[in-house]
């Protein structure tokens, strides 16, 4: 098909011709893109500079930029390896803006070998983890959040996480980071008009009422900062720990939770002597719900390593979620308990068994503190727990502007935040309110790339998956 077979002789030249144009200097990968195991359909991605003659090697055909091309994969020696389409993306149209090619065959893990191979063959080296989004970004395809939010919207674990993920694709996140990065310019403008005309009668600053948009990034900033640990917890999900005296109804809870019967409940205070954990969502958000020993003293040494496990999961939890008996209320055992949680971790108290009260079900809010009033066994009042676990993290359910974000993006805004928050208390000192400012720029510059080192960049693409 579209101009008969390849000779072995002529396979065997064009393969040397090409490896010997590879060693002057060209780098081309190549990897398979598709999951391991066996499929109807198997991808190969190759990224270089001028591929056109790596393509003609491999089946002798010519190729329509951005078509897809049936056609018959062929070793040194001519003989087919399989047949499929190819599609070639010429640079700088292309994912990583290098010459692109796929290969599309069946999906069979020993045909993808010998077609991996075939590609080594004629120069090609295997792709690292994510070095064909490493070069999408070195080579101004997309910034670091966009390539980042690539892995983020493989590895999303719900709807939502993986709509967020889209929008940070699509530059939603880096088109906030640029416009803040761009106020901050403009300000740095005016500040260093000031400094380097000081004689002059006008007050720029006051004239181009800096001040005012000091406090509009302020704001801006924070209002990113928010959607950005939204997006955190759909990417990250957060560790809730259920903690309480024995018998207060943490394995029910868990189990309400869960949708099915993942703990052993019975009457008997101390059923539960290690850690248990299941995993949920709750609006798209990952829940990681961990339940535990009951907290209390005790002789026997089994149950004595439960609650030191307890102790531990408690140090490590995004919320605590501490269960009270509601027939008894609070007494001077929950005190104990709630004097040793971490000070630093937000908590819910739960008042469980009102069904054993005359209590109703809801949610309360006293000084601070949210109390939600339930029963674990038949499940009343556990709307009222989803919206309060997510409220007490910070997560709007519904909201569509949130972008998928990483703790490192956290680490960045916060840190910009902080800088333009000194620019604002140094406004007396312009040199060192324009050097905060510049800071500021420098952090929000660390989001999508421009400020980044390369070390962090290995760090950042190892984690992706081999050929993306």
């Amino acid at each position: 098909m579209g101009g008969g077979l390849t000779t072995a002789a002529t396979g065997e030249v064009m393969s040397q011709q090409y490896s010997n144009v590879m060693i002057d200097g060209m780098d081309t990968i190549a990897a398979i893109a598709t999951p391991p195991g066996r499929g109807g359909i198997g991808v190969i991605r190759v990224s270089g500079p001028s591929l056109k003659r790596f393509a003609h090697a491999l089946c002798e055909r010519t190729l329509t930029p951005r078509n897809a091309t049936f056609t018959r994969f062929r070793d040194a020696s001519g003989e087919v390896i399989d047949e499929g389409l190819l599609l070639y993306f010429p640079a700088p149209y292309s994912f990583t803006g290098e010459d692109v090619l796929e290969l599309q065959g069946h999906g069979g893990p020993v045909v993808l070998r010998l077609l991996l191979e075939r590609c080594l063959a004629l120069g090609a080296r295997i792709a690292e983890p994510g070095e064909f989004s490493r070069r999408a970004f070195l080579n101004g395809r997309m910034d670091l959040a966009q390539a980042e939010s690539v892995a983020d919207l493989i590895d999303a674990s719900s709807a939502q996480a993986a709509r967020s993920a889209v929008r940070s694709l699509g530059g939603a996140f880096s088109d906030h980071v640029h416009a803040l990065r761009d106020e901050l310019i403009d300000l740095r403008m005016l500040v260093e008009a000031t400094l380097d005309f000081p004689e002059e009668e006008i007050d720029f600053l006051q004239q181009a009422r800096a001040f005012e948009r000091l406090e509009a990034i302020e704001r801006h900033l924070a209002n990113v900062l928010s959607s950005a640990r939204q997006g955190a917890l759909l990417r990250e999900g957060m560790k809730i720990v259920l903690a309480g005296q024995p018998n207060v109804g943490k394995s029910s809870l868990l189990n309400l939770l869960a949708g099915d019967e993942r703990a052993i409940v019975t009457d008997i205070a101390g059923t539960t002597r290690d850690v248990l954990r299941e995993s949920i969502h709750l609006e798209g958000v990952p829940v990681h719900i961990v339940d535990t020993a009951g907290l209390r003293e005790s002789e026997d040494p089994v149950e004595r390593i439960g609650v030191e496990r307890t102790w531990r999961e408690l140090a490590e939890a995004d919320l605590i979620v501490h269960l009270v008996d509601a027939r008894f209320g609070w007494n001077d055992a929950d005190s104990e308990i709630d004097a040793r949680l971490p000070q630093d971790v937000p908590r819910i108290r739960v008042e469980n068994k009102i069904d054993l009260t005359s209590l109703d079900a809801g949610v309360l809010e006293e000084n601070g503190l949210t109390r939600v009033r339930m029963c674990a066994k038949s499940g009343a009042g556990l709307d009222g727990l989803r919206h309060a676990l997510l409220e007490r993290v910070g997560f709007v359910p519904g909201s569509e502007d949130v972008f998928i974000a990483r703790q490192r993006h956290l680490e960045a805004l916060s840190e910009a935040a902080a800088h333009v928050r000194t620019a604002r208390d140094t406004a007396h000192a312009l040199d060192l309110f324009a050097e905060e400012l510049r800071l500021a720029q420098d952090a929000l510059g660390k989001i999508t790339g421009e400020f980044t080192s390369d070390d962090l960049l290995g760090v950042i693409f190892s984690r992706f998956c081999i050929g993306k």
